[in-house]
């Protein structure tokens, strides 16, 4: 009976090599496949070159061929993200679905590769079959980008694929993400209505003050005969003229103060009084703060859950959670564990986690259920976010109307005021 040399890929995507004794080479593959290998090279001489059938099929043909798709070969020229998070996250999502169905991690990429619309993320996931081809890990091919898939999702993958269980991280990992953009989707959306009245009301201030004012201060000075003015009205005037006859120098000023504002918010200073304000100013502040516990809780009990260690875990969640007062809690906290402290006790004195959560966590430590109640803990918050929202939406479309409201009211009252009195004279 002879014996056949195979070079194999395990349902990780890590490469294997062995020897199997079988009365033909389709009996060796059967073998082999049973071990859930997937044979990409065997022949009966050692580092022989006959390749199987399937790796030897034409490019682009077959579905579950080993050849690269054909598509995106050349690195594509993109200008900004190369995938959202929306696509990452059905990415992720149908790679855990192929997976658990069975298929290997190589074949999987494959037909995601093939299926793949968008060609700078094509070539992504043809890179990532190329990597795993070689005989690397997922997880090291991840690695090499940095700008798509962050710390949490590579350390995430690399601890299921040395727990064996690739699958279920894929699945939490999946799941994680899932509810993080529901919850940034939430927060856009309530976001939405307070941006599009302000829009509203710039350009009917503009308008007013382009269009409407200058015809009034005509009349003011046929009828007036250049009596002076009331002070609201003459200074409605003059931000009139101001605007009208220098334009492209108020939009310059609008732009700078946003570009300014993004400058400041990239500073070490800045940043951290902005975030300080987006957790305590009222009415955002409680529902940045909410969405802000609940990614933490959910990170960490995930990270947790999939067997990353504690420390490790601390750091990947102070890198993804946005907030640099939350960062700075969390490196006291990763501190005191580091010293062999608990979680519980360190987060509670940053006073920046409410008694609650603290509490809550404590309870999983004592109980071993730490990733469970994270879990939890991310779940309550996550109906608190909803509620937040509601509410929020509800405050903040009256708030609106009423300043828009006053806006337009100074102008109308100062334009009044010169009426009254020419109606006075007339009379």
């Amino acid at each position: 009976m002879p014996t056949y040399y195979y070079t194999a890929i395990d349902s990780s995507g890590k490469q294997k090599t062995g020897t199997i004794e079988a009365a033909s080479e389709n009996v060796a593959t059967s073998q082999i496949k049973e071990q859930r290998l997937f044979v990409t090279s065997i022949s009966t001489s050692k580092g022989g070159g006959k390749t199987t059938k399937k790796t030897a099929k034409k490019k682009g043909t077959g579905f579950f061929s080993l050849t690269p798709p054909e598509g995106t070969k050349k690195k594509p020229f993109v200008i900004g993200k190369v995938v959202n998070a929306k696509g990452l996250t059905i990415f992720t999502r149908q790679l855990a679905t192929l997976i658990q169905a069975g298929l290997p991690l190589l074949r999987s990429l494959e037909v995601l590769g093939r299926q793949e619309k968008n060609p700078a993320f094509k070539y992504v996931i043809e890179q990532l079959s190329e990597n795993v081809r070689s005989g690397n890990t997922f997880s090291d091919g991840l690695a090499q980008h940095p700008k798509i898939f962050d710390r949490l999702y590579v350390n995430m993958i690399r601890a299921g694929e040395a727990g064996g269980v690739l699958d279920v991280v894929l699945n939490r990992l999946s799941r994680f993400m899932e509810k993080s953009l529901a919850i940034k989707n939430k927060i856009k959306s309530a976001m939405v209505y307070p941006i599009i009245v302000l829009f509203v009301a710039f350009a009917i201030l503009t308008g007013l003050l382009i269009f409407v004012v200058p015809q009034f201060e005509e009349i003011f000075e046929d009828m007036l005969d250049g009596a002076e003015l009331p002070a609201l009205t003459q200074w409605v005037l003059n931000t009139s003229d101001f605007v009208k006859n220098n334009f492209l120098l108020t939009l310059g000023i609008f732009v700078a103060a946003f570009i300014a504002f993004k400058i400041v918010k990239k500073t070490e200073m800045g940043g951290r009084v902005l975030d300080l304000m987006l957790l305590h100013v009222p009415p955002v502040g409680d529902l940045f703060k909410k969405a802000a516990i609940a990614r933490f809780t959910r990170t960490f009990g995930t990270l947790l859950s999939s067997g990353v260690p504690i420390l490790q875990c601390l750091i990947i969640t102070r890198q993804t959670i946005g907030n640099a007062i939350l960062q700075d809690a969390i490196d006291k906290v990763h501190d005191r564990v580091k010293e062999g402290d608990s979680v519980a006790a360190p987060l509670e004195q940053t006073k920046v986690f409410p008694t609650m959560v603290t509490s809550m966590i404590d309870v999983g430590e004592e109980t071993g259920e730490l990733p469970e109640m994270l879990n939890r803990i991310a779940d309550t918050y996550d109906e608190e976010v909803d509620n937040a929202v509601a509410a929020l939406t509800s405050v903040i479309e009256p708030i609106m109307i009423v300043i828009l409201a006053v806006i337009v009211g100074i102008i109308v009252i100062a334009l009044f005021l010169p009426i009254i009195r020419i109606i006075e004279e007339l009379s």
